[in-house]
């Protein structure tokens, strides 16, 4: 299939990284800094105990699905308030999770894909996480990062997508939205008029008939190769 791109949108949790390793290391650099700084906090929530709350305060505060961090600083409060620990203890802590948080180790295809695809036109971080591209070490290749949490609403909202195009300049039928998810990348986006790519690397079933992504790859270099294809003179140029 062939249509103008003008910008990119792109997904970041299992779409540029696996997100599932990285938690898990942000769980037990949180659980090690509880043991040395807030002892009796690690003793009253245990990593399990703490995922069981994370997900409580999401029911607690639906006001907040979008916001990630909110929800674990309040999940982070109760924590100490309720070990009787010191509630000021709640900005190291979650600077301890959030350090092992960014710390995401890339797909291998990942960082080359990202080199051309930027060459070619721009990029927009556009995720419903927390991560920062800053921190990570990406920003450079991203005219910006739009997070669920900055916006206020999370995807698969059309607001979210039309903010990142207005952001961009350009009308949201020029740009592609490139993500894991198909409830929240692929029909989200092609229902706020973005063009959609699935970046689909589990080889997964479509499970639609009425809509489809107008482009599927198992990889961001397949995706690189097309755009090449497609806006070689801009690329060359670039």
């Amino acid at each position: 299939m062939s249509f103008p791109v003008h910008a990119i949108t792109l997904d970041l949790d299992d779409t540029i990284w696996p997100i599932a390793p990285v938690i898990v290391r942000a769980e037990a650099a949180l659980a090690q800094w509880l043991r040395e700084h807030a002892p009796r906090t690690a003793e009253r929530w245990p990593v399990e105990a703490t995922l069981a709350l994370r997900e409580q305060m999401t029911h607690e505060h639906p006001d907040l699905a979008h916001d990630y961090t909110q929800l674990r600083r309040l999940a982070l409060e109760r924590m100490f308030s309720e070990a009787e620990d010191d509630v000021a203890f709640v900005d190291p802590a979650f600077d301890a999770f959030f350090a092992a948080r960014c710390a995401v180790e890339h797909y291998d295809d990942s960082l080359e894909a990202l080199d051309r695809l930027a060459a070619c036109v721009p990029l927009a971080a556009l995720s419903n996480g927390n991560a920062c591209l800053k921190t990570i070490g990406l920003m450079h290749l991203f005219r910006f990062q739009l997070g669920a949490r900055e916006h206020g609403v999370a995807k698969p909202a059309a607001s979210i997508f039309h903010a990142a195009c207005n952001q961009l300049g350009c009308e949201p039928a020029t740009v592609l939205h490139v993500g894991d998810d198909i409830a929240m990348d692929v029909v989200g986006a092609q229902r706020a008029g973005l063009r959609t790519c699935w970046l689909n690397r589990e080889g997964r079933a479509w499970p639609h008939d009425d809509l489809q992504p107008d482009l599927q790859f198992t990889t961001l270099t397949a995706l690189a190769d097309w755009l090449d294809a497609q806006h070689r003179p801009e690329c060359v140029s670039a």
